[in-house]
């Protein structure tokens, strides 16, 4: 009987993790959200974001978790952007500092901005887990939209993060927040 529940679980965690990789995406062409955020972390995420804005694909964007002593103009030469857009459309958050905490500094700009659709920008192998954190943090009555940036992360680490989403997605159901 035992040996009998450990293969469903196995069976069970193997599936999953097919799932989890089948469904990490790509990224996302056209369309227009009132907002973009990119969690900081990941190659490729605040490109992609700058890039969406420049071609108009929302109002404003936030880039959650960054340092403090990071400033706009520092991001704005490093990415290769006007100044300007930093100055009307680029926000800085500051108080993140893991994928949960993502999810709350986006809902506190959300909700401060009035906005109804976010387009989620962040690595293929976090888009699960931090979709799934935002929209939380958001409730039902915010859009949130994934625009997966590809990346190659090693099996090792997909099944780390596979497991992270995993015992997340279980204290959610809880309730444990």
């Amino acid at each position: 009987m035992i040996r009998r529940v450990f293969a469903f679980l196995l069976v069970s965690w193997l599936l999953g993790f097919a799932i989890f990789m089948v469904a990490l995406g790509h990224p996302r062409e056209g369309g227009h959200t009132d907002a973009i955020v990119v969690p900081t972390g990941g190659p490729g995420r605040i490109d992609r974001g700058l890039t969406l804005m420049q071609r108009h694909a929302a109002k404003r964007m936030l880039i959650s978790g960054v340092a403090r002593e990071v400033r706009p103009i520092e991001l704005a030469v490093e990415y290769h952007v006007s100044p300007g857009l930093f100055a009307c459309c680029v926000d800085l958050g500051r108080e993140a500092v893991d994928t949960r905490s993502n999810g709350d500094e986006t809902a506190r700009w959300v909700r401060e901005h009035g906005y109804h659709s976010v387009r989620l920008v962040t690595s293929s192998w976090h888009m699960p887990r931090a979709r799934m954190e935002l929209t939380h943090a958001l409730g039902p009555d915010v859009e949130v939209i994934g625009d997966p940036v590809p990346s190659s992360p090693s099996l090792t680490f997909l099944f780390g993060e596979y497991n992270k989403f995993l015992v997340r997605r279980a204290a959610l159901w809880l309730g444990i927040d």
